[in-house]
């Protein structure tokens, strides 16, 4: 393992953040109503200079109110689910580890469904009111990972079958229980089943943008301070103990974190599956294993896996749209497939 060095991070994080910026540039362009790149930025540098132009209103109208929005929020759910799925993946030292694959998305799910049911029946401030469906989103996942993680240990050990299993078939109880819940209860409750395969089109108030970037830099960064543990995690507990770890600490730590990352991400946007699990072993290939380097690189490589998923069901059947968990798992679900077959070989 090559040494770590402030300027080989800064370097791949920045030839990350540059097709980023690529691919934010094609997600602005490309849709149901195409943009004129030159166009936009003739008219954008008149206006940096204080100069007259007749900026079109469809240009403030598609780009402003619909298409960056959609592609900020695509950034911060991308990065925090990856973020989530490498630290389960290091914690758990199993590689098919994931919020989507261990359940913890369909946990967030059904809190943030359930906190819907609650909300118009409770007495809320606009402020608390806002934080109601997170908060329900951030249990279920907290939940979730706690009974997941149960079902794995096996003689004080984690035992990655019975790990993997258990998380399936969690999250396929807690499936049961959203389709009962939908089928059962009237109102905008049944508009749900398009949000749970993942949608960025929901409209969101400023203040959550907010809210989410600081919730993301607060766990991520929690979960960075653990970085150097989780490589020597990666060897097991019993030896990570012996090298001055404390794991419990560790292990509380990330699993907030984690599950605080994953309830952001499913309580604006549903359930998309598998970026927590392709994007970290994508980012593992090419940057290596080592956690100081996999985290920050997987976050911005989630953040371009979720924004051209969420392009790409934009402009495959537009006007119509796709759900983009569905452009994901189209992805996600044969990588799982060989993924699983390695792991069990």
């Amino acid at each position: 393992m090559r040494p770590l060095t402030l300027r080989r991070l800064l370097l791949q994080c920045f030839a990350l953040l540059v097709i980023l910026f690529v691919v934010v540039v094609i997600a602005i362009k490309f849709g149901a109503v195409p943009v004129s790149l030159y166009a936009l930025g003739r008219d954008l540098w008149n206006v940096l200079l204080h100069q007259r132009t007749n900026i079109s209103s469809d240009y403030v109208l598609i780009i402003q109110n619909i298409r960056l929005p959609r592609i900020l929020l695509g950034i911060m759910v991308g990065a925090s689910l990856s973020v989530a799925g490498t630290s389960f993946q290091a914690l758990l030292r199993n590689p098919l580890a994931d919020p989507y694959v261990l359940g913890v998305s369909s946990g967030a799910g059904l809190g943030a469904i359930l906190a819907l049911i609650v909300e118009p029946h409770v007495t809320l401030s606009p402020v608390f009111a806002a934080l109601l469906t997170p908060l329900g989103a951030f249990l279920g996942a907290a939940a979730t990972v706690t009974v997941v993680y149960l079902l794995g240990r096996r003689e004080g050990q984690i035992d990655s079958t019975t790990l993997l299993l258990g998380g399936v078939i969690t999250a396929s109880f807690i499936s049961a229980i959203i389709m009962f819940l939908m089928s059962t209860l009237t109102g905008n409750l049944r508009g749900l089943s398009f949000w749970l395969m993942g949608d960025l089109s929901t409209p969101l108030q400023r203040s959550v943008y907010w809210f989410l970037g600081i919730g993301f830099l607060v766990a991520s960064g929690a979960i960075y301070t653990t970085a150097s543990d989780l490589n020597l995690l990666l060897a097991g507990e019993k030896e990570a103990m012996h090298l001055g770890v404390d794991v419990p600490r560790v292990r509380l730590v990330v699993y907030i974190a984690a599950s605080l990352l994953t309830g952001l991400a499913v309580s604006v946007s549903g359930a998309i599956g598998y970026v927590g699990l392709i994007v970290p072993h994508v980012m593992r290939l090419i940057f290596g294993s080592d956690h100081r380097t996999l985290l920050p690189t997987a976050a911005i490589g989630g953040a371009i896996a979720v924004v051209f998923a969420d392009t790409l069901a934009r402009t495959v059947v537009a006007p119509n749209e796709l759900a983009v968990g569905a452009v994901t798992a189209v992805v996600g679900a044969p990588l799982f497939i060989y993924l699983l077959r390695r792991r069990l070989a």
